[in-house]
């Protein structure tokens, strides 16, 4: 029997290029946004290098980079200067999200904004919900969640990404913005939202720890699969437009499961510390930084996410480029 010639594919870089089954588009991205409170404000994180804290003065010099480099949408979390027991400044009139969000749509109105929609960087406490007696309250948390959603929507938010994971959230959040006239603005819930170790540079960037215990009661545990199908099949079954998995990287399966059981565009968030470890390894001249992290979102992208929301946009939109 005469054996199979697959190399005959893999001769020369145009060959290859010709039979690519994936392929990363600058338009595949979601870039995040670090909005901090006050003035003349730009704190590279320390955990993180290359992504910053932004303050809004400064945020235009910001935008004509991700504008230039093709980058379609960002999403945005703020840092405030104030928190509280309930997280009020999440739903402010004049919260640094709403802020922000006016002053991108003033100089970018066709750039994509989506609002992450959670209480966690604004409360004292750094839960996603109110607490009472050390236990994180699902429905009276709720109405804070819509709250937030309606004043993002008003401040003129595309997207709203509610990343709380209260049983209920996306249900509450579709009525809440219907009712109030929003009922086009698309919902990207985190749908399947692990309890994950990866986060930790994130929280630095947000300023979001929390103060006591773990997220570990309403995020879900890294071990199960068959939980993120119900998860997510809730969202659809309660008016999702996007499903989000987070993290990435360690969860390539569940994108997949994803992918394949619901008929919904897909979005993988490369969390900060899948982010950072790169960084750390390519600093150190341990590994190839571009040829490494093209592979990494590339098999993101091949698991089957429509999008990816990734602290790599800009090196990834300038590599395309190149």
């Amino acid at each position: 029997m005469q054996f199979k010639r697959h190399r005959r594919l893999r001769q020369t870089e145009n060959l290859r290029s010709m039979v690519r089954e994936t392929h990363l588009r600058t338009e595949d991205f979601i870039y995040p946004l670090f909005i901090v409170e006050g003035e003349k404000k730009k704190n590279e994180v320390s955990s993180m290098p290359g992504v910053f804290q932004i303050s809004i003065d400064l945020l235009k010099e910001e935008l004509d980079e991700i504008v230039d480099l093709g980058i379609k949408s960002v999403i945005l979390f703020g840092v405030p200067e104030e928190k509280d027991d309930c997280g009020s400044g999440a739903y402010h009139d004049h919260g640094i999200v709403q802020e922000a969000t006016r002053e991108i749509k003033k100089h970018y109105p066709n750039l994509i904004v989506v609002a992450d929609t959670c209480l966690c960087e604004y409360t004292d406490h750094g839960h996603c919900g109110l607490v009472e007696n050390g236990e994180v309250l699902n429905d009276a948390s709720l109405e804070l969640l819509v709250k937030t959603a309606i004043s993002q929507a008003e401040a003129g938010a595309d997207i709203i990404a509610p990343s709380n994971m209260m049983d209920g959230f996306v249900v509450a959040i579709r009525k809440g913005l219907d009712e109030a006239g929003y009922e086009y603005i698309p919902l990207m819930s985190y749908a399947v939202k692990y309890s994950s170790a990866f986060y930790g540079p994130f929280r630095d960037a947000a300023n979001s720890a929390p103060q006591f215990g773990d997220r570990k009661t309403y995020q879900m545990d890294p071990a199960n699969r068959m939980e993120a199908l119900r998860e997510a099949e809730s969202d659809m079954e309660e008016g999702a437009d996007f499903l989000i998995v987070k993290p990435a990287l360690s969860y390539l399966d569940i994108i997949r499961d994803v992918k394949n059981n619901f008929n919904a565009p897909v979005v993988a968030y490369n969390v900060s510390g899948e982010y950072s470890l790169v960084k750390a390894a390519a600093l150190n001249g341990w590994v190839d930084e571009k040829a490494i992290t093209m592979e990494m979102l590339t098999s993101i992208k091949r698991a089957g996410a429509d999008l990816i929301i990734t602290y790599f946009a800009k090196d990834v939109a300038r590599w395309l480029k190149e």
